[in-house]
């Protein structure tokens, strides 16, 4: 069992590490700069086994324990930023203009480099722990190229762990929960195809821009009346594009939206119901609906045994009463979903403090919580993957 005192002087490098890593972000897959730094780093500790170009930038680099034959266990740390424009005078704020690292994804970087030094100088573990380095997990789906570029059979992955930052939860402190931690993430898009015509004669034409009005309000009685209020379905419209001039009345209007879910039968339910509303409402009025559904990430589902040794792991490291075992879950979604579809494994949150959320251009990751994260990951080792007697 590790404490963090015995991690303080991984923090001084770890903060070195992730400063560098904020003011220099890149995005989805394009982390030339950051995966050669963390090649780099890896390379530093001693680990020979190093392989690059996963999913064009991702990296697994592989550390073989010294307490005897054993399984291998997944390791993930996302590492891209997001298309923001950071909003801060900190020395390490993001020299890129227009990009941030608004998701702590330089302090999940960071604390998977800080457990990668010390597990390489340690080696008290049996079996072998896979470090998965991600690309484009804001993108939504690095997580799923890994997957099928074969890296859970490529490296013998038989379990695998993540671990998200979490403004509002103090720093020490960590929560999950069994089962969905995250919902699965839809996308669809609905052109309703009307006649247009001139503003002065609506009674000429087939006004898009009413049917999809009608069309919008349709789809929330999915939600409150279609679905069992016990379940969990949000569908929200984000996307309206129609006509550029007053007095026209236009052919077509665009709508897009999400479809979010706990139920992996609820995807199915929503797909179904919002083109059968959708058309319903449309040829009502004499019109009609092209309609797309794509199915992007599927629900975040930990599992019994390896949510088990998350809570052991970070319980371990902090004790048992900073750690929350029973959050509800939430309706974002993680493209570390593809990874557990692929293997079981368990998704934790390590606190950040009394910052602003994530997603937001003020948003920094609270160094404070690196040595917890460092911790976290020597812990599931130790756990998972215990040195023989």
């Amino acid at each position: 069992m590790l404490t963090v005192e015995a991690l303080r002087d991984l923090q001084g490098d770890a903060t070195e590490w992730r400063r560098y890593l904020h003011a220099n972000p890149e995005l989805d897959y394009r982390l030339q700069n950051t995966a050669r730094f963390v090649a780099e780093k890896l390379a530093s500790f001693g680990i020979n086994h190093i392989e690059t170009g996963i999913a064009e930038t991702g990296i697994v680099a592989m550390i073989q324990g010294e307490g005897g034959d054993g399984p291998t266990i997944g390791l993930r740390a996302d590492m891209d930023a997001l298309p923001i424009a950071e909003m801060s005078s900190k020395p390490w704020a993001s020299k890129i203009p227009g990009c941030m690292h608004a998701c702590g994804h330089d302090g999940h970087t960071a604390m998977l480099l800080g457990a990668a030094k010390y597990l390489a100088a340690t080696r008290n573990f049996k079996g072998a722990v896979a470090l998965i380095f991600q690309p484009a997990e804001e993108h939504g789906l690095g997580g799923r190229k890994m997957v099928q570029e074969g890296i859970m059979d490529r490296f013998g992955i038989s379990r695998v762990f993540a671990m998200h930052t979490k403004p509002g939860l103090d720093v020490g402190k960590f929560d999950l929960c069994y089962g969905p931690i995250g919902a699965a993430l839809d996308q669809f898009d609905i052109v309703v195809k009307g006649r247009g015509g001139h503003a002065a004669s609506p009674h000429k034409n087939i006004d898009p821009i009413v049917i999809a009005t009608q069309v919008i309000m349709g789809l929330q009685t999915l939600v409150s009346r279609g679905a069992d209020p016990t379940d969990s379905l949000v569908i929200s419209v984000t996307k309206l594009a129609a006509g550029q001039n007053y007095s026209i009345i236009p052919e077509n209007v665009e709508i897009g939206g999400t479809v979010r879910t706990l139920v992996p039968a609820l995807r199915d339910f929503a797909e179904r119901q919002i083109i059968a509303s959708a058309q319903g409402i449309a040829r009502a009025f004499g019109a009609d609906v092209e309609f797309e559904y794509r199915r992007q990430i599927p629900v975040t589902f930990n599992h019994v045994e390896e949510t088990g040794m998350a809570i052991r792991a970070a319980s371990n490291l902090v004790g048992p009463a900073s750690v929350d075992s029973s959050i509800r879950p939430s309706m974002g979604s993680e493209d570390f979903a593809f990874m557990l579809e692929a293997r079981p494994g368990a998704y934790i949150h390590i606190g950040n403090g009394a910052t602003v959320s994530v997603h937001n251009p003020a948003y920094d990751f609270d160094d404070e919580a690196l040595p917890y994260g460092i911790g976290y990951w020597v812990n599931l080792v130790e756990v998972a993957l215990p040195a023989s007697q």
